[in-house]
């Protein structure tokens, strides 16, 4: 049932990606991971993986903790997450992962 109920937002993110594909531009904040936000989504996946979540990546010996699980995750870009950007007036933009990581490497 978890699976279905994941792979079912899969499928709605990658059509929600599909539609801000037209506009790929990232209008808000710099082009690439803030050092927060890094810090951010690899504390918040390192506990997700601490609670028992499946790896997205195949582990290797020299990975024993989370967080370096939840590093190797975002180093391969693998990891379905949108950062939400904000500004002091309430203006936002949805920003996929992905595009701030190519942009980054």
């Amino acid at each position: 049932m978890v699976w279905a109920a994941w792979a079912a937002w899969k499928a709605r993110e990658s059509s929600e990606i599909a539609a801000l594909e037209k506009e790929k531009k990232v209008q808000i904040g710099p082009p690439k991971l803030t050092r927060f936000e890094r810090a951010r989504i690899v504390g918040a996946r390192a506990l997700q993986l601490a609670m028992g979540a499946p790896t997205l990546v195949e582990p290797k010996t020299q990975l024993s903790s989370p967080i370096d699980i939840a590093l190797e995750e975002l180093k391969s870009n693998i990891l379905p997450i949108t950062i939400r950007r904000t500004l002091p007036d309430g203006t936002y933009q949805d920003i996929p992962l992905k595009w701030l990581t190519q942009s980054s490497s």
